[in-house]
C-alpha cells in the first residue's frame, strides 16, 4: 500500500464527487462511476498512487459541481479494483483511508482535481477518562439499535467490540447508521474525537428510540391482521352453521339481490349488477373490496330507472305560471309552449310516447331571470327541477365521474342530479356553460358534447356506474352571458334563444307586478305596507341602477322597504307611502347621472353606441387633429379589434380626402388622435368602425357633428356599414338619452322590428349602407346647416 500523506501540508488529487452517498474511512464500498470526468479522476488516480478523494454532492441534479456544490468534508480513499461495465461506465472497489477538508478544486477540463488538507484528530489529555465512557456507551448503544430492529449483523457487532480507537469506532458504526447527509458531513468535518463521540452518541440514541417505535408499530399491525384473519375464520364458520340450520339467506348480499331484482334495469345493468353481486359474495366482510362493491350497487339500486314524472300538458295552465313571476320573455316562452304541445299531440292512449327533450340555451346578460325561468318551465310542466352551476368547472370527471379504479370515486354530477331528481325526466339546468374552463385534468366542454346530443344521450355512460343510461327524457336547459366563449361544437347542438335587456317600461311593470310584493313579504311587513308610485320606481331605476336585468333595482327596492320599516317602528305608522323627495332620504344622493347629448353641434365628437354585458351604452368617440407625422394614436382602454377598426376607418378617409377636401398631405403633417372617454372601462368590437370614421373626417375638415345623432356599425376599406349586434340594447342606450336620429346599418333593419313600438317610434332612424351616406347625415356644412 502506498504512504498516507503528511497532515500538516495541503496537496493535488482527483476526486470524485459522490450523489446521495459518502464513505467513511475503514469502510470498504462498491462505487459506480458514469461521469466522463469522474471516469477520467479514476484513470489519473490510478496512474499515481490510486489515491483518490471523495466527497459528497449537496444536490443531486448537478452534472458539473462547482466549489459551493460539494461539502466541505470527505474521504481519502484507495482504489483496490475497478471493473468496466458491459455498458457505459465503471465500477470501482474502494477502501477508505483517511478524512480531509476540501480546499479547492483546480480547474480542469479532462478530470475533477481538488486542493485538500488531511484532518489529523485531536486527543487533549484531559478528555482521555470520558473517551473511554463515550466508547463504551457507543458500543452498548449499537447492541440496543441491532436489538431492537434486527438491522446490523452480528458479525458487525463483534467485530465493532475489537475496536479499540475512537476515530476507527465513529467511522465504522456511523457508516452503517440511516443518517443525513448533514450528519454525515458533521462526523467528517470533526476535529475533535471527543466531540466526535458525543455526536455519534446522539444519533445512535435517537435511532435506537425510533427502532423501538417502529417494532411497536409492526407488533400493533401484525396483531390487526391476526384480528381480522380470525374475524374471516368465525364469520365463515357462523355461515356454514347457518346453511345447514337454512337460516343464512336473509343476509346482505341476498337483501342486494332482492331489491335490484324489483328494479326494472336495462339489460346492461342487470348483467353488471348480477356480476357484482356474485363478486361481493365471495369477498370477505369488512375488506375493502367489499366497501367499494357495496357503495357501486348502491348507486345502481338508488337511481329512478323507469320512474318517470306525468307532465301537465295543459298550455292555460303553463302559460299563467310562466307569466306569474317572469315579465316578457316572450321566445322563452313560446319555444316551452311548442313543446308542450308536441307532448300533447305525441301521447297516445294508455302510454307515452314523446319526443326527445330538446337542448335550449338561454343568451343573455345577467339579471334578465334565465336560471328563474327555467325553474318556472319545472313547474309549469310538473317535472322534478335540478341545477348544476358550470362555472369554473375545469375537470371533465364532474361531468363523467370517476372510474371506480380511484379511491373515493363517485359518479359526476350528471348521475347525481338525477338521483337527486328521483326521475328519469327531470329540468336539469346547467347554468353559466360560458364560464367553463379546461386544464391538465381535461376539458369538459367536450365532455358535455355527448350529454347535449339528443341523438347520443340516450346511452350516457357515466365512468363510475359503466352502463348505459337513457337521459333522452331529460329537458336538458343551459344558460349564458355571451355565446362568444362556447365552443361551437357545443353551440351547434343547441338551440339558442336570445334573451335580451329589459327596458325602462319592462322594469318599472316587473317591480311594481312583482319586486314590490316580493320584498314586502320577504321582509316580514303586511302585504302593501309600502307604496311607491310609478313616478318613485322609475326616479329609482334611473338613479340607482344600471344593468340589463332587474337583480340591482332588487337590492334598491329591498333597502327602501327596510328603510319604511325604520320609519314604521319611530312613527307608528302603518302604511308607509315613498314619496319623490324620501328617495334620496333613503338611498342617498344618486349613484348613476344620465349623460345627456350636448346641445351643440362639435367638432371631431361623435356620439357612439356600444353593448356591454350590463347593457347598451352612449359611446362618445373624440378626435383631435394636431401637427405631426402622421401617427394615428388609439385610446381608451380599447381592445385589439376595436383599434383595427380605426386603422380601417383611417385608410378609407386617406382614400376619399378629395371627396371631402381634406389636405392631401395630412397623413405626413398631421397626428390623429382617437380617444373613447372612460378610459378604465375595457372596450372592443368592430361596431365603432363608422363612429371613428365620422370623427376623423369632422377633426380634419373642421365641421361640426350633430349631437343629437347616434350611430353605430362597422366599416370596411370600402366604405360599407356593416351590420351589428346589440341591437336593442344600444337603442334602449339612446333612448334614454333622449336621443332624436340614429344611423344603422341597412341590415340591422329586421332587429329594429323587433324593439316595442313606443321606442321605435322614438327616433327618426336612417338605414345606411355607405360612410357616405352616414356623413352627409352627421356632419354640418361650414355654413352652420
Amino acid at each position: 500500500m502506498p504512504e498516507k500523506p503528511t497532515p500538516e501540508v495541503t496537496k493535488l488529487m482527483p476526486f470524485l464527487p459522490l450523489r446521495g452517498t459518502q464513505i467513511f474511512p475503514h469502510t470498504v464500498m462498491h462505487v459506480d462511476v458514469a461521469r466522463e470526468k469522474s471516469i477520467a479522476s479514476i484513470y489519473a488516480a490510478m496512474e499515481d498512487d490510486q489515491r483518490i478523494f471523495l466527497v459528497m454532492q449537496k444536490s443531486e441534479e448537478k452534472e458539473e459541481p462547482a466549489m459551493e456544490d460539494l461539502y466541505e468534508a470527505g474521504t481519502i480513499a484507495t482504489i483496490s479494483q475497478v471493473l468496466h461495465h458491459s455498458g457505459v461506465g465503471l465500477r470501482v472497489l474502494i477502501e477508505g483511508e483517511s478524512r480531509a477538508l476540501l480546499k479547492g478544486i483546480k480547474p480542469d477540463e479532462e478530470s475533477w482535481i481538488a486542493k485538500i488538507k488531511p484532518i489529523v484528530p485531536k486527543v487533549l489529555p484531559e478528555d482521555q477518562e470520558e473517551i473511554l465512557a463515550l466508547i463504551r456507551l457507543a458500543k452498548d448503544a449499537l447492541n440496543n439499535y441491532a436489538e431492537a430492529g434486527n438491522r446490523v449483523s452480528e458479525d458487525l457487532t463483534r467485530s465493532i467490540k475489537r475496536i479499540t480507537d475512537p476515530d476507527e469506532l465513529v467511522d465504522v458504526i456511523a457508516s452503517n447508521l440511516p443518517t443525513s447527509q448533514e450528519e454525515r458531513n458533521d462526523l467528517l468535518a470533526e476535529t475533535s474525537v471527543k466531540l466526535r463521540l458525543e455526536k455519534l452518541c446522539v444519533i445512535l440514541t435517537r435511532e435506537v428510540r425510533n427502532a423501538n417505535i417502529d417494532r411497536i408499530v409492526q407488533l400493533r399491525i401484525r396483531m390487526q391482521v391476526d384480528k381480522a384473519q380470525k374475524e374471516y375464520y368465525l364469520r365463515e364458520q357462523i355461515k356454514a352453521i347457518q346453511d345447514e340450520l337454512g337460516e343464512g339467506e336473509d343476509d346482505d348480499v341476498e337483501e342486494m339481490r332482492k331489491k335490484l331484482s324489483a328494479i326494472p334495469l336495462n339489460e346492461e345493468a342487470r348483467e353488471k349488477a348480477d356480476k357484482e353481486l356474485d363478486k361481493l359474495s365471495r369477498m370477505m366482510a369488512g375488506s375493502p373490496e367489499s366497501t367499494v362493491t357495496e357503495n357501486y350497487l348502491d348507486w345502481l339500486a338508488e337511481l329512478p330507472w323507469g320512474i318517470y314524472s306525468e307532465d301537465q300538458l295543459s298550455l292555460t295552465r303553463a302559460r299563467k305560471i310562466l307569466d306569474e313571476d317572469h315579465f316578457g320573455m316572450d321566445k322563452v316562452k313560446e319555444r316551452i309552449i311548442e313543446y308542450l304541445a308536441i307532448l300533447s299531440m305525441r301521447r297516445k292512449e294508455g302510454e307515452q310516447v314523446v319526443p326527445k327533450g330538446p337542448i335550449l340555451c338561454f343568451v343573455g346578460p345577467p339579471g334578465v331571470g334565465k336560471t328563474s325561468i327555467v325553474k318556472a318551465i319545472a313547474r309549469a310542466m310538473n317535472r322534478e327541477f335540478v341545477k348544476l352551476s358550470l362555472g369554473g368547472v375545469r375537470d371533465e370527471a364532474e361531468i363523467y365521474g370517476h372510474r371506480r379504479t380511484y379511491i373515493g370515486a363517485i359518479p359526476g354530477h350528471i348521475i347525481s342530479g338525477i338521483k337527486r331528481a328521483g326521475t328519469m325526466n327531470p329540468v336539469f339546468l346547467f347554468d353559466e356553460i360560458d364560464k367553463m374552463s379546461s386544464d391538465y385534468r381535461g376539458d369538459p366542454a367536450s365532455a358535455m358534447l355527448e350529454v347535449l346530443d339528443s341523438e347520443q344521450n340516450a346511452s350516457f355512460r357515466d365512468h363510475y356506474l359503466d352502463v348505459a343510461f337513457d337521459l333522452s327524457r331529460v329537458l336538458f336547459i343551459t344558460t349564458a352571458n355571451t355565446r362568444d366563449s362556447i365552443p361551437p361544437a357545443l353551440l351547434d347542438r343547441m338551440e339558442v334563444i336570445e334573451v335580451s335587456s329589459y327596458t325602462e317600461e319592462e322594469k318599472l311593470h316587473i317591480a311594481q307586478k312583482h319586486l314590490l310584493r316580493r320584498q314586502i313579504e320577504e321582509n316580514g311587513l303586511p302585504p302593501k305596507s309600502v307604496k311607491m308610485s310609478a313616478t318613485v320606481i322609475k326616479q329609482v331605476i334611473e338613479g340607482y341602477t344600471r344593468e340589463a336585468g332587474v337583480r340591482s333595482l332588487t337590492r334598491v327596492i329591498a333597502k327602501v322597504i327596510r328603510k319604511a320599516a325604520v320609519e314604521m317602528l319611530d312613527t307608528g305608522k302603518e302604511i308607509v307611502t315613498v314619496k319623490p323627495d324620501m328617495v334620496e332620504k333613503y338611498l342617498g344622493a344618486p349613484r348613476f347621472l344620465r349623460e345627456r347629448p350636448d346641445k351643440d353641434p362639435l367638432v371631431g365628437v361623435v356620439i357612439g353606441l356600444a353593448y356591454t354585458e350590463v347593457g347598451g351604452e352612449l359611446l362618445k368617440v373624440e378626435c383631435a387633429v394636431m401637427p405631426g407625422s402622421g401617427k394615428l394614436s388609439l385610446t381608451g382602454s380599447l381592445g385589439e379589434v376595436m383599434k383595427e377598426s380605426g386603422q380601417a376607418a383611417l385608410s378609407w378617409v386617406r382614400a376619399q380626402s378629395g371627396r371631402y377636401n381634406l389636405p392631401e398631405d395630412f397623413h405626413t403633417k398631421y397626428d390623429i388622435h382617437i380617444h373613447v372617454p372612460e378610459g378604465a372601462v375595457p372596450k372592443d368590437g368592430p361596431s365603432a368602425g363608422i363612429t371613428m370614421t365620422t370623427a376623423m373626417v369632422s377633426a380634419l375638415s373642421g365641421r361640426k357633428v350633430r349631437q343629437d345623432l347616434a350611430m353605430t356599425g362597422e366599416i370596411t376599406l370600402g366604405g360599407r356599414v356593416l351590420p351589428i349586434g346589440g341591437v336593442k340594447e344600444k337603442l334602449l342606450a339612446a333612448y334614454r338619452a333622449k336621443i332624436k336620429a340614429l344611423a344603422l346599418p341597412q341590415e340591422n333593419r329586421k332587429d329594429v322590428l323587433e324593439l316595442p313600438d313606443y321606442i321605435r317610434e322614438a327616433f327618426d332612424i336612417h338605414y345606411v349602407s355607405s360612410a357616405d351616406e352616414v356623413i352627409d347625415l352627421a356632419l354640418l356644412k361650414n355654413d352652420g346647416n
